[in-house]
């Protein structure tokens, strides 16, 4: 009868017999909960992780382990959700608990970011912190030993997330750590250097833009364009694909609140003054993802055509939103009527948008798994979203808002305030010490790209998103 229990319920009592203090407490305390924080902390740091460097993804034995592709012991991944993602998770434990041991791994992810910091001021997508690993990149601390790949990319918040954390835990430390603070001085300098003269950022850079080369101009329709890829180089576009510039306008806007950095204040409102050059004219007053140095929509990828876009547009026009609440400026939110219009015709019979409309026509355009530009959704890849969710109600809400709002709102800092103790926060608290395996890790079933088949992992999504309860119980009162 007991055997027939134990495999109804493993999880549990797998958790019950791993952790004998929370069996054994009617209550969980905080002390215990405390306890387990520690022990999850302990393990992911000494055995998950490599000296503060973060991936996303590691097999349960700790056999192999990738990023967005697949990656040595010692690297880590600045993209979401790596090495920028897991610090800040450690640091809003902290701020949640004022454990020490929380802001240690913090610091010790913003100290992997300086080792990993380029010569051209910010991060690529992947790195190293051994041999032979480092010799492909330039990184600042290696001197004259350092490799040849300089190329800073705002792609997919990699350079932006990695800002964002070490500019938070400089904070967290009062700005007392010399190395930290220096990176954040030096990183903001190349970024605010590779601004372009309209106010718009690339891709990736490694090193300023000639001013000459990028007139300031508006965005307007090509007389032609390619219905196949030309296969150009992209990463000096424009980019407003995968909410580059959005992020980058975030990023700037806590530069401010933390320094007090003017010019970092004023090159998100040069971002802003981008997004209104950038806004087609009509019949389609949205936004491309990305655009020639003569404003047109460009191609970038083989599956991302010159096209107006159902889907960075959103985030442009939240961004405009939030700079008009930051600055108090209506030329940022004077333009958006008539984008709510536009999107709201353009939605697919299922309330969704397509990412992509061709231009001028507005009919929605596909690919089909061969890479062919098509009007049918019959035969579409899987692995990027031609369809993306409206947001546009939310949207509208948020603006109506910030318009009945007083502005500007100055942002504060994160709080660090303890939670109040109740029963639904034990019960959250119980459910993830409960999933720990005896190790301290949370394992679940899942796949990596370079294993044959689904393998039990350590997802550091899951990680970010279960530590959280767990550190605020412990901190609750």
């Amino acid at each position: 009868m007991f055997i027939r229990t134990f495999f109804v319920v493993p999880t549990i009592l797998l958790a019950l017999l791993s952790n004998p203090d929370v069996a054994r407490s009617q209550n969980l305390t905080t002390d215990e909960a405390t306890k387990q924080l520690h022990r999850v902390i302990g393990f992911y740091r000494n055995h998950v992780g490599y000296e503060g460097a973060w991936l996303w993804r590691y097999a349960a034995d700790l056999s192999a382990q990738e990023g967005e592709g697949e990656a040595t012991r010692t690297s880590g991944w600045t993209q979401p959700p790596g090495t920028p993602t897991v610090g800040e998770a450690f640091l809003n434990a902290w701020r949640l608990t004022d454990d020490s041991q929380c802001l240690e791994a913090a610091i010790e992810a913003a100290q992997a970011l300086v080792r990993s910091q380029l010569v051209s001021g910010g991060w690529s997508d992947h790195f190293d912190l051994a041999e032979p690993g480092r010799r492909r990149y330039r990184y600042r601390s290696d001197g004259n030993k350092a490799g040849e790949r300089n190329n800073t990319t705002f792609d997919d918040n990699k350079t932006q997330s990695a800002m964002m954390l070490l500019m938070h835990v400089d904070e967290a430390l009062t700005f007392r750590d010399p190395q930290i603070h220096e990176a954040v001085e030096y990183g903001l300098q190349n970024i605010l250097a590779a601004q372009y003269p309209n106010g718009a950022w690339p891709q990736q850079f490694s090193e300023p833009p000639n001013a000459a080369d990028f007139p300031v101009k508006k965005a307007s329709y090509p007389k032609s364009w390619s219905r196949t890829h030309p296969k150009e180089k992209y990463t000096s576009y424009y980019t407003l694909n995968d909410n580059n510039m959005s992020h980058i306008v975030e990023m700037l806007l806590e530069a401010n609140r933390i320094y007090k950095r003017q010019d970092c204040f004023d090159a998100a409102r040069r971002t802003g003054d981008f997004f209104l050059l950038a806004q087609m004219p009509e019949p389609q007053p949205g936004w491309a993802q990305q655009y020639s140095s003569d404003m047109h929509p460009m191609w970038a990828r083989k599956f991302e055509p010159a096209a107006i876009t159902g889907g960075e547009s959103q985030a442009v026009m939240n961004t405009l939103i939030l700079l008009y609440s930051t600055t108090g400026d209506r030329r940022y939110v004077e333009t958006l009527p008539k984008a709510f219009e536009y999107y709201e015709r353009s939605k697919l019979a299922d309330g969704k948008l397509a990412r992509f409309y061709e231009l001028q026509t507005n009919r929605p355009l596909y690919f089909t798994k061969d890479y062919e530009l098509t009007y049918s959704d019959d035969d579409m890849p899987t692995h990027y979203s031609f369809k993306v969710s409206s947001k546009l109600d939310r949207l509208r809400k948020y603006y109506e808002k910030a318009l009945s709002a007083d502005v500007p709102v100055r942002t504060k800092p994160p709080e660090g305030k303890r939670a109040e103790r109740s029963e639904k926060l034990e019960r959250e608290a119980r459910r993830v010490i409960e999933a720990l395996d005896d190790r301290g890790a949370w394992v679940e079933r899942g796949s990596m790209r370079h294993q044959k088949a689904d393998l039990d992992v350590i997802d550091m999504r899951t990680f970010v998103k279960r530590l959280e309860p767990l550190a605020r119980y412990a901190g609750s009162e």
